[in-house]
């Protein structure tokens, strides 16, 4: 599989000032529980504190554009302001064109939110053709491949301090 992840990281990254949010999707539960997981552990080898690592939820990947601009805005308006949002959320193909419909939309609005909001909104939904493949980018199936939660974790430290 042509799949390798985020690759080396170009520096440390000191994610200790941090403060993340994790925003998921319901469906697909165990899939979506390891992808949060991998980001959260490597949100805290980054040294995001955990009480820094916000997690919240929405029904599903349609909803996670909308989702996590009303995430960023009541972060802020408490005064507890986000310095990245990981939108995490999986879509696997049926038999109708909902798939194609909704991973458009979805890409479209959360890379729109980067600039509409003016902090990282990293790309966490894995837009798969079988539940198998949704699977080992989870990192649920042994050998097969890595947990991509663990590059969106990595890439909310880096996008949040590398520039700042």
């Amino acid at each position: 599989m042509a799949v390798k992840g985020l690759g080396a990281i170009d520096q440390e990254y000191d994610g200790s000032k941090l403060r993340i949010g994790i925003l998921h999707a319901r469906w697909n539960k165990e899939i979506i529980e390891s992808l949060v997981e991998g980001a959260k552990k490597k949100l805290l080898e980054f040294n995001v504190k955990p009480e820094n690592i916000v997690v919240e939820t929405v029904p599903g990947s349609f909803e996670l554009p909308y989702g996590s601009k009303l995430f960023y805005e009541k972060a802020a308006k408490e005064g507890k302001p986000l310095d990245a949002i990981i939108p995490i959320g999986v879509l696997i193909k049926g038999s109708t064109m909902h798939f194609e419909y909704i991973c458009d939309s979805v890409t479209h609005q959360l890379m729109k939110l980067n600039f509409e909001l003016g902090v990282p909104v990293i790309f966490g939904v894995l837009t798969c053709i079988t539940e198998e493949q949704a699977q080992a980018r989870a990192g649920l199936i042994e050998g097969k491949m890595h947990n991509h939660g663990e590059d969106w974790g990595a890439a909310a430290v880096e996008m949040a301090t590398k520039f700042n």
